[in-house]
């Protein structure tokens, strides 16, 4: 048996997942960061459900939904990326983990349009608690998109299956997170 087939029991429950552990710590950890910034957001629009729904009307639910479908459609491509790593298929797997940049890339120029948009109406951070929300979220958001771009692109290069698999596993993050952004911040009233 390789190492690869033997888990590290110093990991425990993350030992049995894909990728390195450690990625999965991280993962966690971000997740409890956005569930406190979720938390405290919607804390905030109980207190001030008026100014937050005005605030809303003003982002453009169609460009989030692009957006949205851009980034789930990365999504299959860099779990093709996985299926392609898992049958030694590296030159398909690195095809797919740049599909998947490019799409990622796509993702943050679509958000950079939003972004200037609303700087270009005056709408700021500093606008109201809704716009200090929608641009505090959605720039820790595209943070961790430059960083999962970071990653796939060091990936493409160093290919191997746990790689792959702990780029995947956060890419995959950034999916769940935006899938929550997305109707909290442009739907849902």
């Amino acid at each position: 048996m390789t190492s690869r087939e033997l888990p590290n029991p110093g990991w425990g429950p993350l030992s049995a997942l894909p990728g390195n552990p450690l990625m999965w710590v991280l993962i966690l950890s971000e997740m409890l960061v956005f569930s406190a910034f979720f938390a405290l957001y919607s804390a905030e629009r109980v207190a001030a459900t008026a100014l937050f729904d005005a605030s809303q009307r003003q982002l453009d639910p169609l460009m989030g939904g692009l957006n949205t479908l851009v980034l789930l459609t990365s999504g299959l491509f860099v779990a093709l990326a996985v299926e392609a790593v898992s049958a030694k298929r590296i030159r398909r797997t690195r095809q797919w983990l740049g599909a998947t940049m490019v799409l990622g890339v796509l993702f943050c120029v679509i958000k950079g349009i939003e972004y200037v948009g609303k700087f270009s109406a005056g709408i700021t951070p500093e606008t109201n608690a809704f716009f200090g929300f929608y641009f505090g979220l959605t720039a820790f958001h595209f943070a961790h998109v430059l960083f999962g771009l970071a990653l796939m692109a060091l990936v493409t290069w160093r290919t191997s299956t746990e790689n792959v698999e702990t780029a995947a596993a956060f890419w995959h993050m950034v999916d769940l997170i935006w899938i929550l952004l997305y109707p909290l911040l442009y739907l849902l009233r």
